[in-house]
């Protein structure tokens, strides 16, 4: 899965888990950009990465996170958060 179709599924998944419609999105994106975001058609920019997140009510590492972990195909998260802790920390991953 591309980056942004990656980045689409997870937008989607936790929009959807929290119950929200794209309507429920309109003091910071038109419904139309954020399908096509679904979708994968366009790419957000980090400051719309973090509008999303915050209609959303999550932190933007989580619709970053979710989406690193389609596009990679992992299913364990814990070490996908092992990693970018070790990462943050400057400290090699073992």
């Amino acid at each position: 899965m591309d980056i942004r179709h990656a980045f689409g599924t997870a937008l989607q998944r936790c929009r959807k888990a929290h119950g929200l419609s794209q309507e429920d999105f309109s003091e910071v994106s038109s419904r139309t950009y954020l399908s096509s975001l679904e979708r994968g058609l366009k790419s957000p920019t980090l400051a719309k990465v973090d509008e999303l997140a915050s209609v959303l009510g999550v932190h933007p590492l989580t619709l970053l996170a979710e989406c690193y972990r389609l596009r990679d195909d992992q299913d364990d998260v814990e070490a996908l958060l092992e990693r970018v802790r070790s990462e943050l920390l400057n400290q090699p991953v073992q």
